[in-house]
């Protein structure tokens, strides 16, 4: 189901048909430095894991990580949406692009229309992000979306460390 659209791309709910991709995605070596290893190594593995993660977030609470599809040509660049953790106080926006796609300006975009989403049709009232401090990029990037750095934390008890980024929506 399309939820999303800007200039080049479009963002729809995940799917079991997305396995393959899902697979490759959180297994490439940026994920895994930069997000963790989700211990996923089969199809059947990834089918499981957007069944009990993405689509089921999505059918509880109306949002969840959303794939990002390039308009011209269908090309599946990555993930983007709201993640609702156990860990944080509120929701945050998460994101992942495939490395081939780094440096047209699709994180941003993605990202961009799931914080007014999240603004203006889910009138969610806060939004967090979260990034390890090593990760130029995606701090940058939280930035520039305006949300701001409260504090280093510790999500598990084997987290070094995650910078943690909020944004209060007005109303």
């Amino acid at each position: 189901m399309k939820i999303l659209e800007t200039a080049r791309l479009s963002l729809r709910t995940l799917t079991t048909d997305d396995a393959a991709f899902y697979l490759a995605l959180i297994n490439d070596p940026s994920w895994l430095a930069n997000i963790g290893d989700k211990g996923i190594r089969t199809l059947e593995g990834a089918r499981a894991n957007i069944l009990s993660g993405a689509m089921q977030m999505q059918r509880r609470l109306g949002y969840s990580l959303y794939v990002v599809e390039r308009k011209e040509d269908g090309a599946l660049l990555g993930l983007c949406g709201l993640i609702r953790r156990d860990t944080l106080p509120d929701t945050d926006i998460g994101y992942a692009i495939s490395p081939p796609y780094w440096g047209h300006g699709y994180a941003y975009e993605a990202a961009a229309a799931v914080v007014a989403y999240a603004r203006d049709e889910l009138r969610l009232l806060r939004l967090y992000g979260i990034t390890s401090p090593a990760n130029t990029a995606s701090n940058a990037l939280l930035k520039k979306l305006g949300l701001s750095f409260q504090e280093l934390v510790h999500l598990t008890p084997e987290d070094q460390g995650t910078n943690l980024y909020r944004l209060e929506f007005a109303r």
